[in-house]
C-alpha cells in the first residue's frame, strides 16, 4: 500500500512540475517576447487593453481584443486555437486573466508579457502609433470607444487597393502630425471590418467622417484635397 502511494505522490510531482515549467515557459520577460515574436512572424499578437490605450501605443502587427469589453469571446473564437498567441497589457493582470481565459477554451499555446508593455517601453523595445486598423474585424462598441476623446477624430474608410484612398494617405499621415493636439486620425480598412463597415453603411470609397464629442460634424464620400479637410478641422 505504501509503495502504491509513493509511486502516485511520484507521478503527481513529476507532472506537477511539468506544469510549472511549461507555465513558466510560457510567461516571458520583454526581450524573451520580442525574440519569441520573431521566432514567430506569423503568430496572432493580442492587445487586450482598451482601444484608447491601444492607439497611444502598441506592439506592430497587434490587434486589440479588449479584455474588459463586451465582444472579447467573439473575438478570440476568429483565432486559431491549434496557433501560438501572444497576449499583453499595460501592467500584466488583463492579459493573465485573459491568457487563462483562452487556455481553458482550447489554445494549445498562449505566451504572456511578464509585466506587460511597461516592461517593453522600460527597455524601449519597438513600439507604434500607427492608427490603421488590422484586425479580423472592429465590433461597433469598439468603434464607439474610438470617439470618446477631447480632440476631433478623424475617421478614414480605405481600401489598399483605392485609388483615391492612396492619395489622400500621404496628406492624412501630415494632417496626423502636424494637428496632433487636436485631431486624431483613425484608418479602418474596409476589407478587414466588413460587419462594422455595414453597420455604419459604408458603401463607397474613400469615405470621411469627422466627429466632435462623438457627434458627427463632417462625412464625405470621394476624393477630398487637403486643403478642404484642413477647413472642417478649424
Amino acid at each position: 500500500m505504501k509503495k502504491i502511494f509513493s509511486i502516485s505522490l511520484v507521478v503527481i510531482l513529476f507532472y506537477s512540475c511539468i506544469n510549472g515549467q511549461t507555465q513558466s515557459n510560457l510567461n516571458l520577460v520583454a526581450t524573451e517576447f520580442a525574440n519569441k515574436i520573431k521566432e514567430l512572424p506569423n503568430a496572432s499578437i493580442v492587445d487586450v487593453r482598451t482601444p484608447e490605450e491601444f492607439l497611444k501605443g502598441h506592439i506592430q502587427n497587434a490587434l486589440n481584443y479588449n479584455w474588459n469589453g463586451n465582444e472579447f469571446d467573439k473575438q478570440i473564437a476568429l483565432l486559431d486555437k491549434s496557433k501560438p498567441v501572444f497576449v499583453y497589457c499595460l501592467s500584466g493582470g488583463r492579459s493573465s486573466s485573459a491568457a487563462n481565459k483562452m487556455r481553458s477554451d482550447g489554445f494549445t499555446k498562449v505566451y504572456e508579457l511578464e509585466g506587460g508593455i511597461m516592461k517593453w517601453r522600460s527597455l524601449n523595445l519597438p513600439e507604434t502609433t500607427d492608427n490603421t486598423v488590422k484586425s479580423a474585424g472592429m465590433s461597433r462598441t469598439q468603434f464607439d470607444a474610438l470617439l470618446n476623446s477631447n480632440k476631433l477624430v478623424l475617421i478614414d474608410f480605405y481600401a489598399e487597393w483605392c485609388n483615391p484612398c492612396k492619395k489622400m494617405k500621404p496628406y492624412l499621415d501630415e494632417i496626423s502630425k502636424e494637428m496632433a493636439s487636436k485631431v486624431m486620425v483613425i484608418r479602418i480598412n474596409v476589407d478587414d471590418n466588413k460587419t462594422l463597415c455595414q453597420e455604419l453603411k459604408i458603401d463607397a470609397l474613400p469615405v470621411i467622417k469627422i466627429y466632435k464629442n462623438k457627434t458627427l460634424i463632417f462625412t464625405n464620400t470621394g476624393f477630398i484635397g487637403k486643403a478642404e479637410m484642413v477647413k472642417q478641422l478649424q
